[in-house]
């Protein structure tokens, strides 16, 4: 049961994170607008590096011995997020009824959890933990 449950953690941040990269990396208007909002004119840099990061985070999060470090990633990545939301854009941001700040916040959460499992694989210190 606890797999199952790990893997559904697993599966709800990777797809959240993967489904916007289609915007991120195609330049869509969406995601110039939000960028813009956030990065000023480094919008295209922050753009596409969050969505780089954002697939290394999906790809750690079902790499043996490496999903702390994906988990990791995540937490920081929708830490961003959730900031920016709070600080910047908003928590509904043009009209999506918060559907954006939604999903960084699970997003984050299942990054929490899977932490917390996987931290004995963190190297050094996860004996420690």
């Amino acid at each position: 049961m606890k797999k199952i449950i790990l893997l559904i953690l697993k599966l709800i941040a990777a797809i959240i994170m993967l489904q916007t990269l289609f915007f991120k990396f195609t330049g869509a208007q969406e995601s110039i607008d939000l960028f813009t909002k956030i990065a000023g004119d480094n919008e295209a840099y922050m753009r596409i590096g969050t969505g780089i990061f954002e697939l290394i985070a999906s790809i750690l999060l079902f790499t043996p011995n490496r999903t702390w470090l994906g988990a990791l990633l995540t937490i920081g990545l929708m830490a961003g997020a959730i900031m920016s939301h709070l600080t910047i854009l908003g928590i509904e941001h043009n009209g999506d009824g918060g559907t954006l700040f939604i999903s960084a916040t699970v997003t984050f959460i299942s990054g929490i959890i899977l932490l917390i499992f996987y931290r004995k694989n963190i190297p050094i210190v996860g004996d420690k933990l």
